[in-house]
Parts: C-alpha cells; sequence; structure tokens
C-alpha cells in the first residue's frame, strides 16, 4: 500500500504533528508499506529556514525510508494571522499542484488542523481517484477563537462551512480525542466513519533510564529540584503561570522552573521574566529533537499547561506521554481528558489551569516528596507500555487506513480495539 500523507510539519522541526507523522511513517514503512510526506521546507515556528535547507518549488528527501517531498510554501512565524493565512493557501496550492509528484498511490491521509492542509487532501485524493482519510489533532476554527487569534465573524463562518464539508466528504476521520469524536459525530458524521487513535510514546525514544546529568551540568542547576514545561510558547498555553508560580517560589533555594521551547509568546515570556528579576526560572530557545530526551531525563517533573478555557477540555497535549514513557511525574494544568489520563494512571498532580498558587504548591510537594514523585513516574511509565505505546497505536493506524484502502471499513471492529477503548 503506498500512503501519501500531507502534513503542514515534519521533522526537522519538533512539534506534536510533525512527530506524530513522522513517528507513524516510519512504523508503516517497517510493516512494508510505501509513505510519503507532502510537507514544507523546515521553518517552525519562527519561519526562518532551517541550516541545511532552502524554499525551492520542491525538493526530495529520504528519512527512515519515507519518501519526504517538501513543496514551496510562503514563510511565516507562527503568529499574526494575515501571513499564515498566507502560509497555509501557499501549502494547499503547492501541495495539491505536485502530488503528482509522488505518482500512483493507494490512500490519502491530511492531517489537522490547519484546515487548509486538510482541503489540500480532498483535493489530492479526488483528483488521484483514491480514499481520504481525515486526521483531526485539534477542532479548528474553535481553537483559535478560544484564544482570541480570530474574532472576525465572517471568516469564522467560512471556517466552520469548510469544517463540515471536510467531515461530510471525508471517507474516514480519526480523531485524537473522544472529545474530539463526539464533536465530529455532533456535526451529523455517521458514528462507524469516526475512530479515535491518541497519541502516544515511542518507548524506544523515550527511555526511562536516561541520564540528564550532562544538560543539568549545562544549565547549571547542580542537584536543585528542575520543573520543567518543553513545547511551544503560544498564546494557548498560558506560560504566565509558571512565572508566577516562580514569584512564589523565590524562597526556595532549591527548586528550578525551566521552560524550554518558541513560539508567539517567547519573547514577552522573556522579557517579564527579566522584569519580575526572577533567578529560579530559566528560559531556553527550541532545541533540536534529538536533544528532547535529555532534557526530559534533566527534569524531576514536568508541567503540562492550557488556558482555562472550555475548548482545551478536549485536548490531550501530546507531552504527557513523553513524561510519562520518561517515568517523570506530570504537574498537569488542563482539565477533562488530559485529566482523566494522569488521575487514571495515578502519574501526576492536576491543578486548575492559570492557577499560580496550585502550581507551586504542586512543585514544593513534589520537591519534598521524592518517594512519592518516583512512584507517580513509574505508574506513567506502566501506563505508556500498557495503552499509548507508539508501536501499538501506529499498527492500529495502519490496519484502520489499509480497511479504507480495501473499502471494508464498516464498523470499528475492522482493526484492533486499544485497550480502555470507550465511546
Amino acid at each position: 500500500m503506498h500512503i501519501l500523507f500531507l502534513c503542514h510539519y515534519f521533522p526537522p522541526e519538533v512539534n506534536a504533528p510533525a512527530s506524530r507523522t513522522y513517528e507513524n511513517a516510519k512504523r508503516w514503512v517497517r510493516a512494508g508499506h510505501q509513505v510519503t510526506v507532502v510537507t514544507c521546507a523546515p521553518n517552525h515556528p519562527a519561519g526562518t529556514l532551517y541550516p541545511g535547507y532552502t524554499n525551492p518549488l520542491w525538493q526530495w528527501e529520504v528519512m527512515d525510508g519515507i519518501h519526504v517531498l517538501r513543496v514551496w510554501t510562503f514563510l511565516s512565524a507562527n503568529k499574526g494571522v494575515k501571513r499564515r493565512i498566507l502560509n497555509y493557501l501557499s501549502y494547499l496550492i503547492s501541495a495539491t499542484a505536485l502530488s503528482s509528484k509522488a505518482g500512483r498511490v493507494d490512500v490519502v491521509v491530511a492531517t489537522s488542523p490547519q484546515f487548509f492542509c486538510a482541503l489540500a487532501g480532498y483535493l489530492v485524493a479526488r483528483l488521484k481517484a483514491v480514499p481520504w482519510l481525515l486526521e483531526i489533532r485539534d477542532l479548528w476554527p474553535a481553537s483559535i477563537v478560544a484564544v482570541g487569534a480570530l474574532n472576525n465573524r465572517k471568516l469564522i463562518g467560512l471556517l466552520e462551512t469548510l469544517e463540515s464539508f471536510l467531515y461530510r466528504h471525508a471517507d474516514h476521520i480519526i480523531a485524537l480525542t473522544w472529545a474530539f469524536r463526539r464533536h465530529i459525530i455532533a456535526r451529523g458524521v455517521a458514528v462507524a466513519k469516526v475512530s479515535m487513535i491518541p497519541n502516544g510514546a515511542d518507548l524506544d525514544r523515550f527511555p526511562s533510564n536516561s541520564s540528564g546529568s550532562g544538560f543539568r551540568k549545562q544549565i547549571n542547576v547542580g542537584n536543585k529540584f528542575v520543573a520543567a514545561y518543553i513545547g511551544t510558547h503560544g498564546m494557548a498555553h498560558g506560560l504566565d503561570t509558571v512565572l508566577k508560580a516562580g514569584r512564589r517560589l523565590r524562597h526556595r533555594n532549591d527548586i528550578v522552573l525551566l521552560l524550554v521551547g518558541d513560539g508567539a509568546e517567547r519573547n514577552r515570556l522573556v522579557r517579564q521574566k527579566r522584569a519580575m528579576g526572577l533567578n529560579n526560572v530559566i528560559l531556553l530557545p527550541q532545541q533540536p529533537k534529538s536533544r528532547i530526551p535529555g532534557i526530559l531525563a534533566a527534569a524531576d517533573a514536568c508541567m503540562v499547561l492550557l488556558r482555562d478555557t472550555p475548548l482545551f477540555r478536549t485536548v490531550i497535549p501530546s507531552k504527557i506521554f513523553e513524561a510519562m514513557a520518561m517515568q517523570r511525574p506530570i504537574i498537569l494544568g488542563v482539565r477533562g481528558e488530559s485529566r482523566q489520563i494522569v488521575d487514571g494512571g495515578r502519574c501526576g498532580i492536576c491543578i486548575p489551569p492559570e492557577d499560580a498558587a496550585a502550581l507551586a504548591a504542586a512543585v514544593t510537594y513534589l520537591a519534598d516528596h521524592p518517594v512519592q514523585a518516583r512512584r507517580l513516574g513509574e505508574n506513567g511509565r506502566r501506563q505508556v507500555v500498557s495503552v499509548y505505546n507508539r508501536d501499538h497505536l501506529a499498527e492500529r493506524y495502519g490496519h484502520c487506513i489499509e480497511a479504507v484502502w480495501r473499502s471494508e471499513f464498516t464498523d470499528r471492529t475492522n482493526y484492533p480495539a486499544m485497550e480502555g477503548d470507550h465511546p
């Protein structure tokens, strides 16, 4: 089976869609399938090309057996509206026009957000007369409206119309959370047409016995307790909460809060940290993908945070699973399904979103109770091994794609159920 996968992001970019697409695709290649990914020249989140890359009309690359077709896009930083829309539209045009270079394919998969990538998947599948699967990693346009990035009613209405169109015309839909699946079904999509396949972790890439001593030495934290947030610094994440918690923890010379990543809010956070005079908060820029396991190993706990908005109760940040795989206790400031995972797996402390006092208290508790912190980490690792193992999830995803390709997908019994499956 030749799978053509459209994704706006791909390694060496380090965000969640890039990682999910790459980790699934390389496993499908190992299973004997041919996989071609249509993506951009790597530039996320700053809109600047990564070293060694250019932005021609198209270029080919092979990565772990995956054929990567990088198409030209209008480069834009991950902030602002107009330039990002130009970036999205340019991908839609380039991906649709240049996917012909992949030759004959058996099935097209497109991942969203953003919907222009999804629309490209629909168009390419129709041009090639093959089935099309739509993957929903986030609810668009609801997510951008929730963080205040879009308030133009006409544009929102247009995007909602596009959302319904894509749901209606996809041959099958992969949702990353149960809440997403319920939302899609509520929009009139048949139950049997929507599967839930969550994110997970690569147990080989995120081993629990990794040493973080080298990174700890690099950032000069000695034996201090390090609570780390690793990921996008965007409007959705409410990372001011970390700075406010740092102010509350000034009296604890044995505790450090670490923020690693880039995004629309990072420069403001750096300025705010300086204005607050926080010596116990370290902000580092985005790090290469290869360094993330070592940074996680250097942390004593991992913070997973989002703003307190009802929509974010539907999401499950992928960084949860990586922290669990690395046997690190989680401090979770997210409601909804994410909390069910952490509470159910007994692998962390759940706090109200955007609550600096609760965040400071959770960090203090874990720093003062190392035995309990270790147990929470061990519980998380067991949960990933049994339920959120990327090998098992990629196999399940592959069976789903193959069933759609063979036109055999009539109900959810056509692929192996995941432990803990529920409607």
